[in-house]
């Protein structure tokens, strides 16, 4: 920071980054308080010779700066704190008074701190404050970014729910059919994947493959979150929520029980392809599928805070326990891509749910701003942060069409069914009264791939239902 940037911050109202004190002759005591609030959050500037009152800043300049630099100084690199800090100093000359200045990087492995843990402290508006027991905890928590999943369990292969394993098989094998690990025997996959290291289950593959029981051992409230509010907030909503989410097995089935309720709250025109798959490359699926995708990777399972999502009538909003690893500026400049939680990472990635490289925000952005003409906004802290994807009407929504066209016609054309799609037609064609949790276990299909592919053998017409859920069933039109 130059001469003519000091003066200009003089200038502002208030910084995160900067901060002045007066230390006429001596160091104030509460600069330390400053050093550490900067080194937890984001770095920043600490100035000695510059006196405020209110909004109003004096230039009284020091005594004797080279006094102070070394002072100051060799605090930082005793015994005072409880790491060492390099410091940068920068010396003023502002109106014939003698003015210094340090710049506090961004510690690594926080918390950073003074005498005990409890002089820990961060930077919250243009003030310190210090920490609470909680934000210290996320601190020491982000410190082991990207190995808590790594660490290895008491489970064996044996205690994984083999269904989820099944299901991820054949996900595998039908959006990257040509991967390598088709080829291995399960627990060889589970291996390749991470999820299985020195014959233990890791802590990333019982999340991901694991039975409910044996997660909650781990983590006694295992969950994710999903509600879905009837109004802008809960005091506008008549309700506090007209869905929540049940619990579920583990992460991959709550991805495929959450992802099949997103579909629903985004406008998402229906396109069949000539397999009998609906598409799923519309820029604002991609853009709340990579939203789901990042909250199962990078939440903080071990963190008070559970991973979130709430669907209001103009928004969806994704809450992540756990600070993102740099400024989200930054990831987006540098594609930069470290998930909190590598091995679930890895596992996605093997079935093309997120990206090899790159962190999967600029699907996210650039996804729903191509679609609704709104930029996603993003919040948060060391300890959260929060996705907002705002809701209005489409960009790309027709105009001018005839209104009394009728909606989800059958297509008439001959459609080549997948394997899966004539099974399922196949099962309800020998048993029309044949439940979802039936054909579940019978095709060996999470229940949200079976409710997709039912819709998609309605809308092209080959099957319908007659009568309720509970006591319809199934009529085949045609085979």
């Amino acid at each position: 920071m130059n001469k003519n940037e000091l003066l200009e911050k003089l200038t502002d109202i208030e910084w995160q980054d900067f901060e002045v004190k007066a230390a006429k002759s001596e160091l104030p005591k509460n600069c330390w308080e400053t050093v550490s609030a900067f080194a937890n959050t984001n770095g920043g500037w600490l100035v000695l010779g510059i006196r405020q009152d209110n909004k109003m800043f004096e230039i009284i300049g020091v005594d004797n700066p080279e006094k102070l630099e070394n002072d100051f100084l060799t605090v930082l690199r005793g015994e005072k704190f409880n790491q060492k800090i390099i410091a940068k100093p920068y010396k003023y000359h502002i109106d014939g008074k003698k003015v210094i200045s340090f710049f506090i990087p961004e510690v690594e492995h926080k918390p950073l701190y003074f005498n005990s843990r409890q002089n820990t402290f961060i930077r919250s508006g243009s003030g310190d404050q210090r920490a609470t027991d909680y934000e210290i905890d996320a601190m020491y928590r982000n410190s082991a970014f990207g190995a808590k999943d790594k660490e290895l369990t008491e489970y064996e292969f044996e205690n994984l729910d083999q269904n989820t394993i099944r299901v991820y098989r054949d996900y595998l094998k039908s959006y990257n059919p040509e991967h390598r690990y088709n080829k291995l025997s399960d627990k060889e996959l589970l291996e390749k994947l991470q999820a299985i290291k020195e014959n233990k289950v890791t802590v990333g593959g019982l999340l991901f493959f694991g039975k409910q029981d044996d997660i909650t051992k781990l983590l006694t409230d295992f969950r994710i979150d999903y509600f879905e509010i009837p109004g802008t907030s809960y005091s506008e909503s008549p309700v506090r929520y007209s869905y929540r989410l049940s619990e579920e097995e583990n992460l991959f089935m709550f991805y495929f029980a959450i992802i099949e309720r997103l579909t629903k709250k985004i406008d998402l025109p229906f396109k069949i392809q000539s397999d009998g798959f609906a598409t799923d490359n519309q820029p604002q699926f991609i853009a709340i599928r990579e939203a789901l995708v990042n909250l199962l990777m990078h939440s903080d399972y071990f963190s008070p805070m559970k991973p979130r999502i709430r669907v209001f009538s103009n928004r969806i909003e994704f809450m992540n326990p756990g600070g993102l690893p740099r400024d989200i500026t930054a990831i987006m400049r540098e594609d930069f891509s470290k998930p909190r939680n590598p091995i679930i990472a890895r596992i996605f990635r093997a079935i093309k749910l997120a990206e090899n490289a790159g962190s999967g925000f600029d699907k996210m952005f650039s996804g729903w701003k191509s679609y609704y003409n709104i930029t996603p906004e993003i919040s948060g802290d060391f300890s959260y942060y929060k996705i907002e994807f705002p809701v209005n009407e489409p960009v790309n929504e027709p105009v001018n069409e005839p209104v009394n066209e009728p909606v989800n016609e059958p297509v008439n054309e001959p459609v080549n069914l997948n394997k899966t799609l004539q099974d399922l037609l196949s099962q309800i064609a020998n048993n029309p009264y044949i439940t979802k949790d039936e054909l579940t276990k019978l095709l060996v299909k999470s229940r949200a791939t079976i409710t997709r592919h039912l819709n998609t053998l309605k809308t092209i017409g080959y099957i319908e239902r007659e009568g309720s859920d509970k006591k319809g069933y199934w009529k085949v039109i045609k085979k």
